[in-house]
């Protein structure tokens, strides 16, 4: 049987491309027939799915040079239990022909698929998902999503606190019952409703699982009370049956076991939201309404009415509702919610305001300039989520074992039943053995209880939950935590990748410079001061266009300098600038002005050139035809630079500086910032096959660049970092985003990465520790040395506390500050 796809094809110009294109599908082993469309940029192909794949295709063309672009969509999945329940999802939409990449995220309760278009459509994946007994939802907008989070989060929690009431006070009468020795029949009266009721939604989980062929945690539980239940009810109605007799009516762990498992749930409910506050407080922060000024009236509208180009008012108090450029007043914006920084920002006529951003002091108007899903919060809180729906490459090996592990649990308990049954119980049995929790000796049971306890201890205990929440849930703590400091991540391996670079290479301009020249040094000569000397410079230079120029008129206006308008002014390209004022001839320019002009040099030379030792421009001016003095200007370093790379050094990191300008300016700049090591004069194509040596060299690569022209060295690093995003954080090429122009915010990057992998390392070993000692102790390994058992019931507790362990263990990441944000 063959099938029929038809995929797109990016970069073909013309019909020997399509040609090419073409030979190279029909080459592939399984395909029948292929054939391409220039006009239409697809590639219409016929092949045998025993033999060859979607991305087998796709490689054919991708090996060629061409490309063939895959489309991502995220939905919600509502439903999922466990992370064999994540597992069986994410395996279902892998294998669908067509799909890329789907990662599913349990606390996040999402699913991501990257696919090709052409080869599966958005409606066949979620059908999939829904075949699988799940619910699946679209991503509404910020305020719906938030309403529907919250609302389905109360609504668990509801549920699972009524089938507490049920259960515990129940569950209680029943262990009194066994103290007192109440009629069998009388324990089965309390103890049906506690299974019947509260722990129906085990079993009915369990059927639409098996249904569609699908395993999960739900049918553990199903099995364990069941048995218990089933085998209780067996020995109080018919004590002959050969099943233990009336000594084996272990109502207690049936209600007990039912309990317990419902507090897990309700604990997990309390909990499994917390680590994305994150994204919560993101939505709480979009503003639902916006005072808008139209046809000369003041009216309140939603804000997702807003259009741009609308004129918003903001009074002191109120939220930014979306983002815009301030046209009319003053004021000072808390911008703690997109920075980190608690110090509100002053705002003015052309300033920039974001929406979620609180007007703390005064009255202003602003045009809207981005609205809706474009704002830079709805940009944050997509990055966020997506991130968040993302897989770290560590999460592998505990996704596998949890995929395999609810069949292999079950194959484990019939084993451990088989043994005790028919060999443990009488060669290792002691006559005063008693499981905690226990109302009486276990030599009341019998052989075929005993066997049986143990059997359902094993199931219940070795859930894999703790196992499959290990690393999502410290994922999404830190991709918070890192939402909280103005860091963006856009996926869970970049956070890993940060954890283990070795060197982070630095981009010089833009990044520890501040990417525009600015007055470093007035050194007058004899005859001049240096306010003169700056006054007159100021002069020659004003109006002109030149960075250079523009650097001398900033620095005499921040002096308190005020230059007056030349009578006459003239540029001399690739010299400099030459004005009249008040009858004086001022030259402001290099070398070669000066010289051209008939002014002598040598007064001047020894201070520019010591201003050019130090990696600055040196510009020389004369007044009249004699020296006037030399005016230094540089790009200047960030003033917290020297500071960011010192910690990075403290942290064992290798700080490494790259630049296409000269190797003098460059060790300049790099000697101010404190970096030692400097590759100079690199082209900006070369920059990407200067990350590849070192990472040929065996080293892990953070590459830190403004995004723009260092987009390919950011995509070829382990861990690309684009630095002041600003308003433009969907464009940046950097798998983490900066939205600050702070190289601080480098260093509190690394120490968030490293802070997550300590929780989730934290996590797997508790996982890990808590499934190899649980199931041995529970299969009664140690009970022929020991004596120790656990009952059903405290292996249901030990379940419900190691999945909420490691949630709370990834909350702990809420009160990790790094070093810079520390007294803020």
């Amino acid at each position: 049987m063959t099938k029929q796809v038809s995929l797109p094809v990016e970069g073909m110009s013309c019909a020997s491309c399509a040609a090419r294109v073409e030979k190279a599908l029909k080459a592939v082993p399984g395909v029948k027939n292929a054939a391409v469309n220039l006009a239409a940029q697809k590639a219409s192909v016929e092949y045998d799915p025993q033999q060859a794949t979607v991305a087998d295709l796709a490689r054919a063309v991708l090996e060629l040079g061409y490309r063939v672009p895959a489309e991502e969509i995220s939905f919600s999945v509502r439903g999922m239990r466990c992370a064999a329940c994540a597992a069986r999802v994410e395996k279902a939409l892998a294998q669908l022909p067509g799909v890329c990449e789907a990662a599913v995220s349990l606390p996040a309760e999402a699913a991501r698929v990257s696919f090709y278009p052409g080869t599966v459509t958005p409606a066949q994946i979620k059908a999939v998902v829904r075949e699988l007994g799940y619910e699946v939802a679209e991503r509404e907008g910020a305020g719906e999503a938030l309403d529907r989070e919250s609302l389905a989060r109360r609504e668990e929690i509801r549920q699972q606190a009524r089938n507490m009431l049920i259960a515990w006070p129940l569950s209680l009468l029943v262990m009194l019952g066994m103290f007192r020795d109440a009629h069998p029949l009388f324990l089965w009266a309390l103890t049906t409703p506690v299974v019947a009721v509260a722990g129906r939604q085990f079993f009915v989980q369990s059927i639409k699982g098996l249904k569609k062929g699908v395993t999960d945690m739900n049918l553990l539980y199903a099995t364990g009370i069941g048995a218990a239940y089933l085998i209780a009810t067996i020995n109080a109605i018919w004590p002959q049956a050969g099943f233990g007799g009336r000594g084996a009516t272990f109502f207690e762990s049936a209600a007990l076991l039912t309990a317990f498992i419902v507090l897990g749930r309700y604990l997990e409910a309390l909990t499994r939201g917390r680590t994305s506050e994150a994204i919560r407080r993101l939505l709480q922060l979009q503003p639902r309404r916006a005072r808008v000024l139209r046809n000369d009236r003041e009216v309140e509208i939603p804000a997702d009415e807003v259009i741009p180009g609308d004129l918003i008012l903001v009074r002191p108090g109120e939220s930014i509702p979306v983002d815009g450029r301030v046209v009319e007043g003053h004021s000072a914006v808390d911008e703690s919610m997109l920075t980190g920084e608690s110090i509100p920002v002053e705002k003015k006529p052309g300033d920039e305001v974001i929406a979620g951003t609180v007007n703390r002091t005064g009255f202003f108007k602003f045009v809207a300039t981005r609205v809706g899903k474009d704002t830079v919060l709805a940009q944050i809180t997509r990055l966020v989520e997506e991130a968040q729906a993302t897989k770290a490459p560590v999460q592998k090996l505990a996704d596998f074992v949890a995929g395999h592990f609810i069949a292999g649990i079950h194959v484990l308990a019939l084993a451990v039943f088989l043994f005790w049954f028919f060999y443990g119980y009488e060669a290792f049995f002691r006559p005063d053995s008693r499981f905690i929790l226990s109302p009486y000796g276990l030599a009341e049971v019998g052989v075929f209880g005993f066997a049986l306890l143990l059997s359902v201890s094993t199931l219940v205990i070795s859930c894999p939950c703790a196992l499959g929440l290990a690393t999502p849930s410290a994922m999404i703590a830190g991709t918070g935590k890192g939402a909280e400091n103005g860091i963006l991540f856009k996926e869970a391996v970049a956070v890993e990748g940060l954890a283990s670079v070795q060197v982070v290479l630095f981009d010089k301009t833009g990044t520890v410079t501040r990417g525009e020249p600015s007055l470093t040094d007035a050194v007058p000569a004899a005859g001049f001061s240096q306010d003169e000397l700056l006054r007159l410079a100021a002069t020659a230079e004003k109006g002109t266009e030149h960075p250079l120029g523009k650097a001398i008129s900033r620095g005499a206006e921040a002096a308190g300098l005020a230059a007056e308008e030349p009578e006459e002014f003239e540029a001399v390209p690739g010299h400099g600038v030459k004005a009249r004022h008040r009858g004086r001839t001022i030259l402001v320019g290099n070398r070669r002005l000066l010289e051209r002009e008939g002014v002598p040099l040598t007064p001047l030379l020894q201070d520019a050139e010591e201003l050019e030792r130090d990696g600055k421009t040196a510009m020389l001016v004369a007044v009249d035809g004699k020296p006037a003095g030399v005016i230094g200007v540089a790009d200047t370093i960030r003033e917290e630079a020297p500071q960011a790379i010192a910690r990075l050094k403290e942290m064992g990191l290798r700080v490494m500086m790259i630049t296409g300008d000269n190797r003098r300016t460059a060790a300049a700049v790099a000697r101010q910032a404190g970096i030692a090591e400097v590759l100079a004069e690199v082209l900006p194509q070369d920059k990407a096959r200067e990350v590849r040596r070192l990472q040929a060299e065996g080293y892990r690569v953070a590459m830190v660049g403004d995004g723009i022209n260092d987009a390919p060295a950011l995509a070829a690093a382990d861990v690309g970092v684009a630095i002041g995003a600003g308003t433009d954080i969907a464009k940046e090429t950097g798998s983490v985003i900066l939205i600050r122009s702070d190289l601080r915010d480098v260093v509190s990057a690394v120490e968030i990465g490293r802070a997550t992998m300590r929780k989730v390392r934290q996590n797997l070993a508790w996982a890990f520790l808590y499934n190899s000692l649980g199931i041995p102790v529970a299969a009664g390994a140690f009970y022929p040395s020991t004596g120790l058992l656990v009952s059903p019931e405290l292996a249901a507790l030990f379940m419900a506390l190691s999945s909420i362990s490691v949630t709370a263990n990834a909350l702990l990441l809420k009160r990790f500050v790094p070093t810079f944000k520390k007294g803020r």
